[in-house]
């Protein structure tokens, strides 16, 4: 295929995308792969229209979907990421260059093939609860979603999870995520804390590190570790069953559990390291 078919055939698809497309096609960009029902959650009312729609964006190209077995029986939710047309459409929206079909391919097989494929929905679905939360109260919101990537890039010498900033009430909290699926020795988890102490001391937001934990013994034996050796930023842990939006992390010198809300969030001083600091103005946007 020529290339001025192809920007043909891509242009002809224009017609067919609304902003919520573009929406999603942006945050897959960004996050690399959601489940139909993580897609739901953030988009739209009823989960029919949502696999409608999904089917229709997977017809122009601009989606992609896989899913494994189970186990004991049964498939997977189906797991979207970005088609060849959705790829190239991100890539003039960001200038990059646009993949060629061969390279968009052996991307597709990469990610589908990751070890670290669970842990990347874990990490995903844990702002999914928060969006989902934040579009049926306008008191809240979930101001900054960043991925592992653009995290360790605008914050120099940590690698989260994940990063982002919570308004609940008027008030925002900046936050730092670990997203724990309980395959490490505490004995590695625990050392991670050093380079957040690093990122404080070298002018940075002083953010809570959110341990997000499988259900079970390890928050326990986590938070045991976490007071006897006290950290120089603030750690909070909760397990995954439970709604990131309650009143369910617990923090490691606390005694009681609170709202993501109410831990405590330092944005930090306006240095060339701090990426929340623009032009010497305090810039708390979800700008990449």
């Amino acid at each position: 295929m020529t290339t001025s078919t192809s920007v043909a055939r891509l242009l002809s698809i224009y017609p067919h995308l609304t902003p919520r497309d573009r929406n999603l096609l942006a945050l897959l960009d960004d996050h690399q792969i959601l489940t139909t029902g993580q897609i739901h959650r953030l988009y739209f009312q009823a989960l029919r229209t949502c696999q409608i729609r999904l089917a229709e964006l997977r017809t122009l190209g601009l989606l992609e979907r896989f899913r494994f077995a189970r186990m004991f029986g049964g498939s997977q939710p189906w797991q979207w990421t970005l088609g060849l047309a959705g790829t190239r459409f991100q890539a003039a929206a960001t200038g990059r260059p646009a993949p060629t079909e061969r390279a968009h391919r052996d991307q597709v097989l990469r990610l589908t093939a990751r070890a670290q494929l669970p842990h990347l929905l874990a990490t995903n679905e844990f702002f999914v609860r928060l969006r989902h939360t934040a579009r049926t109260d306008p008191d809240l919101s979930l101001d900054r979603w960043w991925s592992e990537r653009i995290s360790t890039a605008r914050f120099l010498g940590v690698k989260p999870d994940g990063h982002g900033l919570w308004t609940a009430h008027g008030h925002t909290v900046g936050w730092f995520l670990e997203c724990d699926m309980g395959t490490e020795p505490l004995t590695r988890v625990v050392p991670k804390l050093e380079a957040y102490t690093r990122l404080v001391h070298s002018g940075g937001p002083r953010y809570p590190v959110l341990f997000w934990l499988p259900p079970g013994d390890r928050e326990a034996n986590l938070q045991q570790a976490l007071r006897r050796e006290p950290r120089g930023v603030p750690v909070a842990t909760a397990t995954h069953d439970a709604d990131p939006t309650e009143a369910i992390w617990m923090p490691a010198d606390g005694w009681r559990r609170v709202r993501l809300a109410e831990l405590s969030s330092d944005h930090g001083r306006d240095n060339a390291r701090n990426p929340n600091w623009i032009d010497g103005q305090l810039d708390l946007s979800g700008q990449v």
